[in-house]
């Protein structure tokens, strides 16, 4: 989401810093900033908007200065404002940071450092380590890594950060826990960023700080320590085997393909500081005794939401013992339906602008009902006429065709789930914790999952390529699947796809089942697996091509696909987060083979803001 670029050497450092900035514009923000070091003193210029109108004076402010850092802000903790963009100060403005991730414990450091004197400007939680690091100088003597360093093992949470002091002049001090961050080695020259795109037109070599690093970065070289024992690391640098032009895409051949591969990334990031009780009751305004007010929960949306919304209809039920819907948004605002007591209205959206939704949500304002929200841009509309809003963290999504964002929709309504079950004292702690560990889990297991995929499933869509019809199938979680399994299919390769609750297969669709008609099952081994396997018994039964998604070692599905593809045992309730992922690669594939514009298919928009 958010962006950082810093720069020391011999040339002038704004148009450098905004350069490096523009290179990660695709992560989104709201907000830009740039402090630079001029002669004994640092000077920060930031602001709402983009690079396009700030840009030249943000680098023009740096006059003659060789050294600044600068970010790019996503809003998390805080509206989107001048105030709150990066980089922040300490109070006596010899400290500037730039900061990524989240703070978690940021209100309990806040208390006690306004208790110290501590004046805050800004209603963020990285404002945070600009204070802590004012505080720690004066116990290390003006050390700004140290002070870095006795800071950051005060914060629990994510961070990427840049720092630098007016009195320190020959150096930036960086650390990341959570957070990527990466080092650029030039001629005399060093520069520091989020991500490599931002480097690229300066330099293509590299050292990738590890997970809980500090880098003490100067003009002519870089040291290297952990965090916690201070022990000097050796690494070497490594060369980018990518051009700048390339990585506007991050290296991968479409932006789709790029999205698919941040989803682990993007899921830790929508749980990263909500499983412990209370924080989502926060963002959503939501207490314990609104909580067990809730008699209903309708869910609006369109397209790839709706299909989330599916699925966390099923948890909400499952999880909260709270009756769910399911709406489809455009249907429901022009329905006639009388608003019970204690209904609780829930729009999910990506965009925050999407016209029918928007409709939807103040109809169901007017007539009386509690809103909140499931979005990932901050500030949209949605975002803002609802009473509660929990951001999916998703970062920009280019591709027209939906991956992150419903990973992590799917992945904010189970934490959502959970909460209300815990505060309605429906879903046993043990339980809970059960279903958080294994979304904690999720993350590393999807990024390894990905990699052992792709390969079958080029091939299986080099094998498909010419065909004309899918059916798709599931039951459960597995039917949701179903749908965006299809629709995904139809959005980028123009193949006729259809996705059915496999139960109804008899109800019709076996109507279509002919020699080689493509069949794709979700067929995880949970309760209503056997339900599956009968079903497709039918379709081999009539010649059909069953290609399966089910759960390693399922001997019983094995035999019956001519194509598999294998998730791990996982809980339900987590199978939509891995069994997606299989379903968006094969559409992505199946485009690539039939030569299609997979980022921006034929009469798709990324967000429909008319109806």
């Amino acid at each position: 989401m958010c962006g950082i670029m810093g720069y020391i050497g011999e040339r002038e450092a704004g148009p450098i810093l905004v350069e490096g900035l523009r290179r990660l514009e695709y992560r989104g923000y709201d907000s830009v900033g740039v402090a630079f070091h001029e002669g004994e003193r640092l000077s920060i210029r930031k602001g709402q908007g983009r690079l396009a109108a700030l840009g030249s004076a943000l680098a023009a402010a740096g006059g003659t200065a060789r050294k600044g850092i600068g970010h790019t802000r996503w809003a998390t903790h805080g509206r989107p404002s001048d105030e709150n963009a990066h980089p922040h100060a300490d109070c006596t403005g010899n400290v500037a940071v730039v900061h990524n991730g989240i703070i978690e414990n940021y209100r309990a450091l806040r208390e006690g450092l306004i208790a110290r004197g501590c004046a805050f400007r800004s209603g963020t939680d990285s404002e945070v380590l600009a204070h802590l690091i004012e505080h720690e100088l004066v116990r290390c003597g003006g050390d700004l890594e140290k002070a870095l360093k006795e800071a950051l093992r005060r914060v629990e949470g994510s961070f990427a950060v840049a720092v630098m002091a007016a009195h320190e002049r020959s150096r930036i001090v960086a650390a990341r826990r959570g957070s990527p961050l990466i080092v650029g080695l030039g001629d005399r020259e060093r520069f520091v960023a989020s991500d490599i795109p931002a480097l690229l037109p300066f330099t293509r070599d590299q050292l990738i700080l590890g997970e809980g690093e500090v880098a003490s970065i100067h003009g002519d070289h870089i040291e290297i320590t952990e965090l916690l024992n201070g022990r000097r690391v050796e690494r070497r640098p490594e060369r980018v085997p990518y051009t700048a032009e390339e990585a506007e895409k991050g290296g991968f051949p479409h932006f789709m393909l790029k999205e698919i591969h941040q989803q682990p990334h993007a899921i830790a990031d929508t749980f990263a500081g909500r499983l412990a009780a209370g924080t989502l009751q926060q963002e959503l305004g939501i207490g314990t005794d609104e909580a067990r007010a809730i008699r209903r929960i309708d869910m609006i949306a369109c397209g790839t939401s709706w299909h989330s919304a599916l699925i966390g209809r099923r948890l909400f039920e499952e999880f909260a013992g709270i009756p769910a819907s399911a709406e489809i948004a455009s249907e429901y605002r022009y329905r006639p339906r009388p608003t019970e007591e204690g209904t609780y209205a829930l729009a999910i959206t990506q965009s925050g602008e999407t016209a029918d939704t928007i409709a939807a949500l103040r109809a169901t304002r007017e007539a009386g009902a509690r809103t909140g929200a499931i979005c990932n841009v901050v500030g949209s509309t949605v975002a803002r006429e609802a009473d509660g809003v929990l951001y999916t963290r998703a970062g920009p999504e280019i591709s027209v065709a939906s991956t992150k964002a419903f990973t992590t929709q799917v992945t904010a309504l189970l934490l959502m789930a959970l909460t209300l079950g815990r505060l309605r004292g429906r879903l046993d702690p043990a339980r809970a914790g059960q279903l958080s560990e294994a979304l904690v889990k999720a993350p590393e297991k999807i990024a390894g999952l990905l990699g052992r995929m792709a390969a079958p499933l080029q091939a299986l869509a080099r094998e498909k390529a010419n065909s004309n019809d899918f059916l798709y199938l599931g039951r459960g979680y597995g039917y949701p699947l179903a749908l965006e399994g299809a629709l995904k299919l139809k959005e980028i390769s123009y193949i006729h796809a259809e996705g059915y609750p496999s139960g109804e297969l008899k109800h019709g669709p076996i109507a279509l089942i002919s020699k080689g008609l493509p069949v794709v099952a979700i067929a995880p081994n949970d309760s209503l697996r056997d339900k599956v396997l009968s079903n497709l018994e039918e379709v081999k039964a009539r010649d059909g091509t069953v290609i399966a998604v089910g759960t390693e070692g399922d001997a019983d599905l094995a035999s019956l696909a001519d194509h598999a593809v294998w998730i791990p045992p996982v809980e339900p309730a987590i199978v939509p987060l891995y069994a997606s992922l299989p379903l968006q690669l094969f559409a992505y594939f199946m485009a690539v083979e039939r030569g299609c514009d997979v980022d921006q298919p034929r009469n798709l928009a990324k967000s429909v803001t008319v109806e």
